[in-house]
C-alpha cells in the first residue's frame, strides 16, 4: 500500500497548524474544573432532595399511575421479580450490594480513567453524562415518582438484606432523593458506561461486557423493588437524548464556531506571509511514503 502526500513548497504551515488544532483534544482538562462540575451537580441534587418529603403523596400517586399503566400493557414484572428475589437471601445480598455500589464505582471509575488516559474522547462523554443528570433532575422536580418498594405488596430487598452502603435506612437516607425513580439514573449511567467502554476498546470481550452491564443493572433495579420498567425506558431515552444533543452542539460549533475562525485567521496569516516573501516560482514537492507488508 502506498500513500502520496502533496506539500506546497511555499508553505501552508499556518493552515496545517489550524487543521491540527481541529483534531480531538488530547490534553486533560484541569482537575479542579471537573471537581467543581461534580460539586455543582451534587448541590442541585441536594436542593431537589430537600423538597422530597413535601411531595411524598404526589410521588406515590405517580408511582401507582405508572404501575397501572404497565398492568394495562402487561409489562409489569416488578412484583413477581421482587417476591422471587426476596426469597433468595444470598443472591439478594449480592444484587443489593451491586445496586448500591456498582452504580457509583463503575461510572466514576470509568470517568476518571477517561480523564486520565483518553482525553481525546473524554469531553463529549463527560458532557453527555452531565447533561443526562440535568435532564433527570428536571423530571425529578416536575414529576416525582416513588419506587415500587414504597407501594403496598412490595419488599425492599436492599434494606432487608442490609446491603453495604445502602441509603434506604439510617443516616444515608436523608441524603438521597428516594422519589427519583423516573427516569432511572442507574440505567442512564449504565448505558453511558457501555458507550464509554465501546469507544475505549474494540476487543470483543470488552464490548460484550459493555452490553451485559446495563442488562444486569436493569434486572437488579427491578428485582430489588427500586424501579419500574417504564423508569428503565425513561433512563434509556434520557441517555439517548443527551448524547444526541451533545453531538448536535459539537457539529454546530464545528461549522459555525471556533474552527471556522481558526482557519480564517490562518488563511490571513498565510496571505500576509506570502505578500512579504520575495516572489519565487511556485513549485510543489511531493513526498511519497510507501509501506510494504509481507504476509
Amino acid at each position: 500500500m502506498s500513500t502520496a502526500v502533496s506539500i506546497d513548497a511555499e508553505g501552508s504551515v499556518p493552515v496545517a497548524r489550524a487543521v491540527g488544532a481541529l483534531a480531538p483534544a488530547r490534553r486533560r482538562s484541569r482537575w479542579w474544573v471537573e471537581a467543581l462540575a461534580l460539586l455543582w451537580l451534587l448541590w442541585v441534587y441536594e436542593a431537589i432532595t430537600n423538597f422530597a418529603p413535601l411531595r411524598l403523596h404526589v410521588a406515590v400517586a405517580h408511582a401507582e399511575g405508572l404501575l397501572h399503566a404497565e398492568q394495562s400493557l402487561h409489562l409489569d414484572p416488578e412484583h413477581a421479580l421482587d417476591s422471587w428475589l426476596a426469597g433468595q437471601h444470598t443472591l439478594g445480598v449480592i444484587l443489593s450490594d451491586y445496586y448500591d455500589n456498582a452504580h457509583f464505582v463503575v461510572t466514576l471509575g470509568l470517568l476518571g480513567w477517561l480523564w486520565w488516559r483518553r482525553a481525546d474522547i473524554y469531553r463529549p462523554l463527560r458532557n453527555s453524562l452531565v447533561l443526562v443528570n440535568l435532564l433527570a433532575f428536571v423530571v425529578f422536580w416536575l414529576y416525582p415518582v416513588a419506587p415500587p418498594r414504597m407501594l403496598g405488596g412490595f419488599i425492599d430487598v436492599v434494606e432487608s438484606t442490609h446491603a453495604f452502603g445502602s441509603f434506604h435506612g439510617g443516616s444515608l437516607a436523608s441524603h438521597a432523593d428516594e422519589l427519583a425513580a423516573m427516569p432511572s439514573l442507574h440505567i442512564a449511567w449504565a448505558v453511558w458506561c457501555s458507550l464509554a467502554l465501546w469507544r475505549m476498546s474494540a476487543r470483543r470481550w470488552v464490548r460484550a461486557l459493555a452490553m451485559l452491564y446495563p442488562c444486569l443493572t436493569a434486572f437488579t433495579v427491578i428485582a430489588t423493588g427500586n424501579h419500574f420498567v417504564l423508569d428503565i425506558v425513561g433512563g434509556l431515552l434520557a441517555m439517548v437524548l443527551s448524547v444526541a444533543i451533545v453531538q448536535l452542539l459539537e457539529r454546530w460549533m464545528t461549522s459555525h464556531g471556533r474552527p471556522v475562525r481558526i482557519l480564517a485567521r490562518a488563511r490571513r496569516h498565510e496571505a500576509a506571509d506570502a505578500h512579504m516573501r520575495p516572489q519565487q516560482p511556485r513549485t510543489a514537492c511531493h513526498k511519497v511514503v510507501t509501506k510494504s507488508e509481507t504476509g
